[in-house]
């Protein structure tokens, strides 16, 4: 008896096949092929196999369309049409690599702003002595007038404020400075009273107020590189000059009239015979020979006693203006003239 040989597989009646593949040309696995019949308003849905290749069986014959997509790849559309009682094979369909579509997000400069004094107000010298107006990060986003006024606040209302404040009404009463004033407790108090007085409008007008009027930054920004007589001539120069809100060097009026127009309002609660506009030059002549004194602290010393600073990479330069901390405010205090 003659052996029968087997048939080869025959592709099913109504069929319509094909293979999907990458740009390589290796075929896409799982990738989802939608059929729309055209004449017949049917649709159907496979997945393609390890290899790629997909067929849909007793497909109905006349028109039809093919949607092939694939995750991280573009999406192919292709027609045909298949006969009565005929199958159809297509071509190998090429799925394109996706187009990444990367977001960016710009976030606004006084959000990055606030979240960088933030910062500063966590340092502390030595862990406990306020050092709000010194910036570490040397391209820093300059600061909205609220944002001044905040800086501004946290100084004025530091629990350190008003410690720096009695331990220096304590040397003037002892110096019998302002001796207008009197000894005892009602003395102290009135010394007191004026030294927080001093703070609270040398802080205001010359940390807020004027630097958002002539749009200068109030901070002091550590420059941290180059020879230490750069940095010391940088210290001193920022007791004069500062970094505009445009990024630009510029005299800084917000510090210079700032003390000035402290002193002059000081004559409103000191002692008559401590009254002297002469005198109010002469101590906002010092008040800078504080500030650069405590300049020259910030970019040598200071940096050193406050812990849990931000990052600073010192290579990217200073971009910075004259300080407005406790550290030049206690030189000031104590040099202020007296009796």
């Amino acid at each position: 008896m003659a052996r029968q040989l087997p048939q080869p597989a025959q592709q099913p009646s109504q069929s319509i096949t094909g293979r999907v593949v990458d740009p390589t040309g290796v075929g896409v696995a799982g990738a989802t092929v939608n059929l729309v019949s055209n004449g017949q308003g049917q649709s159907a849905t496979v997945v393609s196999d390890s290899d790629g290749r997909f067929v849909f069986s007793n497909a109905a014959p006349g028109p039809f369309r093919l949607t092939i997509t694939s995750s991280g790849f573009a999406t192919r559309e292709l027609a045909g049409s298949l006969a009565p009682e005929g199958n159809v094979e297509v071509p190998p369909v090429t799925l394109p690599i996706a187009e990444v579509v990367t977001e960016v997000t710009v976030v606004p400069p006084q959000v990055i702003a606030e979240a960088q004094i933030k910062e500063e107000e966590k340092q502390k010298a030595l862990g406990f002595i306020p050092n709000f107006y010194v910036s570490y990060v040397p391209d820093a986003v300059p600061l909205v007038p609220r944002q001044k006024f905040e800086l501004a606040w946290k100084t004025m209302i530091d629990p350190m404020t008003f410690g720096i404040t009695g331990v220096i009404a304590g040397l003037q009463q002892a110096n019998n400075d302002f001796s207008g004033y009197g000894q005892g407790a009602q003395g102290y108090g009135k010394r007191f009273a004026a030294g927080y007085a001093d703070t609270v409008t040398g802080t205001l007008i010359g940390g807020a107020i004027l630097p958002s009027l002539f749009k200068q930054d109030p901070r002091y920004f550590y420059k941290g590189t180059g020879s230490k007589r750069s940095r010391l001539l940088y210290a001193l120069a920022n007791s004069v000059i500062c970094k505009g809100d445009n990024g630009h060097w510029q005299a800084n009026y917000s510090g210079l009239l700032g003390g000035l127009a402290a002193g002059g309002i000081s004559s409103l609660y000191y002692p008559a015979k401590d009254r002297d506009a002469a005198l109010t030059f002469q101590n906002a002549l010092i008040g800078i020979g504080a500030t650069a004194a405590a300049n020259v602290l910030q970019e040598f010393v200071v940096k050193k006693l406050t812990p849990n600073l931000p990052a600073h990479d010192p290579a990217n330069g200073p971009t910075g203006s004259k300080p407005r901390n406790l550290v030049s405010k206690a030189f000031g205090s104590l040099v202020h003239s007296g009796d």
